[in-house]
């Protein structure tokens, strides 16, 4: 018996060790990413309209980089960090390796992408900073096979938690992002102490500040407001679903069209972020668009900022430049939130919320971390509302999804008749396949 708790000890002093370590790392790394992108966009970017010309000579560096340096081989198996949060995902399972490099590439992608006005976020290269950090971890410490999966899992949550200042969100993204209906809580010292470590390195060790936004009036519970609330979320659902149906489709084509040149790809994508700008006439819509998503919870903004945001994003991501999706999904969902709260006649800042929070849940498919992140990002404002949008908005979006290396365990309906295990992009496949049959 006395063996037994020491072994125990020993491992929970193990898990700890090495989650503050990955913390600590990956906290400062993503403080390094927000300051910088930060400066790129706000300082630099904003204020030199012509920098967006620059944007498919961008793509092009970024594509020669993953191109020449961002392929690895290892065990017999390629190793590709143009797959992003893909690659995590896959080396979660245990069928990939993340290579410590991903970090450095996707920070510098991320940097270039913001510099020149892609539309993008952040969480992708700080999830894949912690996988870089954790692989390295992994390999330095010599970890053992199923103990890395778990360490990158901590890995993932350092690097949401410090990303948004939601370190108890990070937790459970950690555990559930690489798979639908399973959660690994074996992983949960490791993520928790990775992830409150991540989150006080940024903010208060380093100082930064994360954006935040405030929901003004909160309507009563009632039968209506509920009956409101989750028709918007269907709605919020389905433009998620769109979104990542048209990024990955984005994605297929261009890479069958330019024979997976990476260079080829981002720069006629590059072009067409270039058109849209100048179709558009501003460039509201470049970059992450955090003006305009807080300005979405306080005021009225343009109706079709949402479909605007969807499509620059999609080209951009779909067309190889790099960077995150949670803050363009936010802004889709925030303003068409935005847009419809008159037709619902329901306050302004609550209908945002919603959609920010809706569309996130949808595509990331990881219903418990998105209602930790409504509680975190607002205050606990809205708890019952937000805990109906979380799981209408998971269940409604159906086996689609930010990310196709994600499994699905348990389907998300008995009217899915899915092996377990079976990942998104086999789904799709079949789906595919079944209707060119019929």
């Amino acid at each position: 018996m006395l063996q037994k708790y020491k072994n125990f000890f020993s491992i929970l002093i193990q898990w700890i060790f090495f989650g503050s370590i990955i913390g600590l790392i990956v906290g400062s790394a993503t403080t390094l990413l927000l300051e910088v992108n930060d400066f790129l966009g706000d300082d630099i970017r904003s204020k030199r309209d012509w920098l967006i010309l620059f944007l498919p000579f961008g793509g092009i560096i970024i594509g020669y980089i993953y191109m020449k340096y961002g392929k690895v081989f290892s065990n017999n198996t390629l190793n590709d960090t143009a797959e992003l949060n893909n690659l995590v995902i896959d080396t979660v399972h245990g069928k990939k390796e993340v290579p410590r490099r991903m970090g450095p590439i996707v920070y510098f992608g991320t940097f270039i992408t913001v510099l020149f006005g892609g539309s993008t976020g952040r969480e992708g290269a700080a999830i894949q900073m912690g996988g870089s950090v954790a692989a390295a971890v992994n390999k330095f410490f010599k970890v053992n096979k199923l103990d890395k999966k778990i360490l990158m899992m901590s890995g993932i949550s350092a690097g949401f938690g410090s990303a948004f200042g939601a370190p108890m969100t990070g937790v459970v993204f950690g555990m559930e992002m690489a798979a639908l209906g399973k959660l690994r809580f074996e992983a949960l010292v490791p993520c928790l102490t990775a992830s409150f470590v991540g989150h006080y390195v940024t903010t208060a060790a380093w100082g930064h500040k994360h954006e935040e936004f405030i929901i003004q009036n909160v309507p009563e519970v009632s039968i209506i407001i509920f009956m409101k609330v989750i028709l918007l979320t269907l709605i919020f659902s389905l433009i998620s679903v769109f979104y990542c149906q048209l990024r990955h489709g984005i994605q297929i084509y261009s890479e069958k069209l330019f024979k997976k040149n990476h260079m080829k790809r981002a720069f006629a994508g590059g072009v067409v972020i270039v058109v849209l700008t100048l179709i558009v006439g501003s460039q509201d819509y470049n970059g992450r668009g955090l003006e305009m998503l807080q300005q979405s919870f306080q005021e009225e903004v343009p109706p079709f900022a949402f479909f605007a945001k969807l499509i620059f994003t999609a080209v951009t991501l779909g067309s190889g430049f790099v960077g995150g999706e949670a803050i363009p999904l936010f802004f889709i969902g925030a303003t068409l939130g935005n847009a419809l709260h008159t037709l619902v006649d329901l306050p302004i800042s609550f209908v945002a919320a919603l959609g920010l929070i809706a569309a996130f849940s949808a595509g990331a498919n990881t219903p418990l971390a998105a209602f930790l992140l409504a509680m975190e990002m607002f205050n606990g404002e809205g708890l019952e509302y937000f805990f109906v949008v979380c799981l209408v908005s998971y269940l409604f979006s159906g086996h689609h999804g930010l990310w196709p290396s994600q499994k699905i365990y348990a389907p998300k309906s008995r009217l899915y008749n899915l092996p377990p295990g079976e990942t998104i992009e086999n789904v799709e496949k079949q789906k595919k396949r079944i209707k060119q049959n019929e």
